[in-house]
């Protein structure tokens, strides 16, 4: 009697141990804490930079953008946007909110999808996403530097 008492203290024991290992698992595959991925250069004047919010395991925020030399943030520079907008059909502005809201809601599993006319900025944000994401994973707050150039083959 006092055996299979012991025997079943030790299972609900174990059971209990690998039920909480297999959710701590799930839920820490991002470690909590901001983030961030930079371009390792300037490209056309700006360096694309972004930067993630973990909490609980999640991502909960997410920002994406670009600054020049003087720390200027390219989505508030109105003349670049008008000029854009004409040109390519979309701007800063619009299209580094669309990646930041695909890379959020996705959190970091989903493929996120081109915007037209932002096809350049697409490529740089998948190398900073994936950099960023490896950051959150590892637990490391320090800044990635990121070769987002393209590649020439």
């Amino acid at each position: 009697m006092k055996q299979i008492r012991n025997l079943t203290l030790l299972l609900l024991l174990v059971l209990s141990l690998t039920a909480c290992g297999s959710q701590t698992a799930a839920q820490s595959e991002l470690q909590d804490g901001y983030y961030t991925a930079q371009a390792s250069q300037y490209n056309f004047g700006w360096k694309e930079y972004i930067t993630i919010l973990v909490k609980e395991g999640s991502i909960v925020s997410v920002e994406y953008n670009a600054e020049n030399q003087s720390g200027f943030i390219k989505s508030w520079d109105n003349a670049y946007m008008q000029t854009m907008l004409h040109t390519d059909g979309t701007y800063p502005n619009e299209y580094t909110r669309y990646y930041a809201e695909q890379l959020l809601k996705g959190q970091g599993n989903d493929d996120i999808d081109a915007l037209s006319g932002a096809t350049s900025s697409y490529h740089s944000f998948q190398k900073l996403a994936a950099a960023v994401l490896e950051q959150a994973r590892k637990g490391d707050s320090s800044i990635v530097f990121v070769d987002t150039q393209p590649s020439e083959s």
